[in-house]
C-alpha cells in the first residue's frame, strides 16, 4: 500500500468516533529486581501494582484516560496490559515513551518501593496485536493507528481491580501502608549490621580492611571521610584537607590509608566495620563495600 494513502488512513481513524485501543508494555527483569517474581509473590504483588501505577500517572499526565487490565506471566517478561480510552492520553503515553521517559520513571519506582539499586536498567518492549512499536515510535500516527486496531478482548482482571482499589484506598488514607518486603525480616543482633539484605558481623575493622578500602577507594577517600567524620571529631573540619595536603606526594593510596588510620585510632572500639560499609553506601561505592564483604564472608 502507498505511505501516504495509509498515513491517510491512520489520520482518518484515529479523529473518528470514540477512540480506544490496547498496548501491552513487557519488562524484562533484570538480577536485583525480578519485577515477575515479585509479582507472582502475595506481598509483593501490591507493590508491583503501585510501581506501574505510578509509572503510568507519571507517563500519561494523570489518572484518566486508560486502565489497566491484566498483568500477564511471559516468562522471563511480565507483561503490562493497558487499555486506552483517550487518543490525547496514549500519544503522551509513547512520548514518554520514545524520550525514555517511561523507563526512567520505572526505574525510579523501583528503586524506591522495591529497594532496587540507584541505577537500575529494565529492558522495555511496547507492543500493539503483533506489530511491535518500538520500531515505528518516530511516526506517533502509525503507533496510534496500530493500538487502535488492537481492540482489547477482555474485561478488566478481577485481581487488577482489587489492587486498584487498594490502591485508592491507601491515598485516601483508608487503610495503613501495607508492610514492605523487609519488615518480615528477623531483627538484626546487636552485634551486627545489614547489608543487602544480608547480616554481617559487626566487628572491628581490621589490617585487611584496612588496605582493601586503601587499595580500592582511588579519588573518592575524601568522600568516604566526610561521612565517616558525621559521627567521628577526628575528622570534622578541616582534617581531611589536611590529610590531603599532607600525604599528596604519597598518592591516593597512603592518603586513604591515613584516613581510615585515624578513624581507628580516634575511635578505638567504636571503628567498626558497620560504620565503614554505611559510609561507602553514603558515597555510592557499595561495590567496594560489597569486595570487602564478599572477602570477609569467605574468611
Amino acid at each position: 500500500m502507498d505511505i501516504m494513502v495509509e498515513k491517510k488512513m491512520v489520520t482518518l481513524s484515529v479523529e473518528d468516533g470514540p477512540w480506544t485501543g490496547c498496548a501491552v508494555l513487557f519488562l524484562r527483569s533484570c538480577p536485583a529486581v525480578n519485577l515477575l517474581s515479585l509479582y507472582k509473590d502475595q506481598q509483593g504483588k501490591f507493590s508491583v501494582f503501585k510501581v506501574l501505577k505510578l509509572t503510568l500517572t507519571d507517563s500519561a499526565g494523570g489518572l484518566e484516560g486508560y486502565e489497566i487490565l491484566k498483568l500477564h506471566d511471559a516468562d522471563p517478561l511480565l507483561g503490562v496490559e493497558v487499555k486506552f480510552v483517550d487518543m490525547a492520553v496514549c500519544r503522551r503515553f509513547l512520548q514518554s515513551y520514545g524520550s525514555g521517559a517511561v523507563q526512567q520513571s520505572l526505574s525510579q519506582h523501583t528503586c524506591r518501593l522495591l529497594h532496587g539499586p540507584q541505577e537500575l536498567a529494565l529492558e522495555t518492549q511496547l507492543k500493539a496485536g503483533t506489530h511491535t512499536l518500538d520500531f515505528c515510535l518516530d511516526d506517533l500516527e502509525l503507533c496510534l493507528q496500530h493500538i487502535h486496531q488492537s481492540q482489547p478482548g477482555r474485561l478488566r482482571d478481577d485481581e487488577i481491580a482489587e489492587l486498584d482499589q487498594q490502591l485508592q484506598s491507601q491515598a485516601l488514607g483508608h487503610i495503613p501502608q501495607p508492610p514492605t518486603l523487609t519488615q518480615e525480616e528477623p531483627p538484626v543482633p546487636s552485634n551486627c549490621f545489614l547489608f543487602q539484605k544480608r547480616v554481617f558481623e559487626d566487628r572491628m575493622l581490621a589490617a585487611g580492611d584496612l588496605q582493601r578500602f586503601s587499595n580500592g577507594v582511588g579519588r573518592d577517600w575524601r568522600k568516604v571521610g566526610r561521612a565517616l567524620g558525621k559521627n567521628c571529631r577526628a575528622l570534622k573540619g578541616l582534617a581531611i584537607d589536611n590529610l590531603a595536603y599532607e600525604y599528596e606526594r604519597e598518592g591516593l593510596y597512603e592518603q586513604a590509608y591515613q584516613l581510615l588510620t585515624r578513624f581507628i585510632q580516634a575511635e578505638g572500639r567504636a571503628a567498626r566495620l558497620g560504620r565503614l560499609v554505611r559510609a561507602l553506601e553514603d558515597s555510592k561505592l557499595t561495590s567496594l563495600a560489597e569486595n570487602i564483604l564478599d572477602i570477609q564472608a569467605r574468611e
